[in-house]
């Protein structure tokens, strides 16, 4: 990892795909059942004062339950004939020529672009290996992987932070890259000098891990050090802070999370692997493939 200072403020931006747009529609999305349960609480037959009934405001992290079409049954429209108000979930990225490159290696991931569907992780063989996604939607964006590391890229795709950003983690078995997957597009997150932000993988001094951590109820990126001292391991985590469309990353609150672990301890396991959340780079996922 790489030691940054503050990352600045940036505007708010509601780019379609964007982490804050993504954001937006799942508490709109929230508000609309809200306003639609109170809707549905009328007078008593007598024309008297009828109950009324109240839904708690929805939270900054509202779940993606909230915005997915398979789990949120959509309004019918009202008596009146008017059309059903909207549910909030959004179109998704853009539709684009082209699609999923031949021979590319593929795996499902989590909704990247607000849509409520899941999309789909790729990553290209050869010296111009590349890792994309394509949406359900049908919008393709990507960039390349610019490493000269003979191991084969594993990747793994994820939302972390308040705002749902995401983010991609690519493994080359030397270092792990960071990519944020905001705004439709793929773009290599940097610290606050302008550097590609990527973790050594204990080939260095800073870190043999990444991982995603809950704090407070949100999924948060996180570097990992696992050292072995005398007869038992210490592991310390380094919070990652990302700016609001993951393009940006500072280092955070450092913590030593475990001391005098055995080798096979959870803890200490994690911390010499790629991963987010359940997923763990090469371990059933994306995978570069070999021809």
């Amino acid at each position: 990892m790489r030691t940054s200072l503050i990352a600045p403020v940036r505007p708010v931006r509601q780019r379609p795909g964007s982490a804050v747009h993504r954001r937006s529609l799942a508490v709109t999305a929230a508000l609309t059942a809200a306003g639609l349960l109170l809707a549905g609480c009328s007078s008593d037959d007598d024309g008297g004062g009828g109950a009324t009934s109240s839904a708690p405001a929805p939270s900054a992290t509202t779940s993606a339950a909230a915005s997915d079409p398979a789990t949120t049954p959509a309004p019918s429209a009202s008596a009146t004939g008017e059309p059903a108000p909207s549910t909030g979930v959004g179109e998704g990225c853009p539709a684009t020529d082209g699609g999923i490159p031949d021979g590319a290696a593929i795996s499902e991931v989590v909704d990247v672009d607000g849509d409520g569907r899941a999309d789909t992780a790729w990553i290209t063989a050869g010296a111009e290996r590349t890792f994309g996604i394509t949406t359900a939607s049908g919008a393709t964006f990507s960039a390349p992987i610019d490493s000269a590391s003979p191991i084969g890229a594993s990747a793994v795709v994820n939302t972390v932070g308040a705002d749902l950003t995401p983010i991609a983690l690519v493994d080359l078995g030397r270092q792990a890259q960071l990519f944020s997957l905001d705004g439709c597009a793929v773009t290599q997150t940097v610290d606050q000098g302008g550097q590609p932000y990527v973790f050594d993988r204990g080939f260095g001094d800073q870190g043999t891990g990444v991982g995603c951590t809950d704090v407070d109820g949100v999924l948060h990126l996180a570097g990992l050090l696992a050292t072995e001292e005398g007869d038992g391991w210490t592991v310390t985590r380094t919070l990652v802070d990302l700016d609001s469309a993951g393009e940006v990353a500072t280092n955070g609150a450092v913590e030593v999370v475990a001391q005098g672990a055995a080798a096979t301890d959870p803890v200490v396991t994690t911390a010499q692997e790629v991963s987010c959340g359940d997923l763990v780079a090469g371990d059933g996922g994306l995978v570069e493939p070999t021809s």
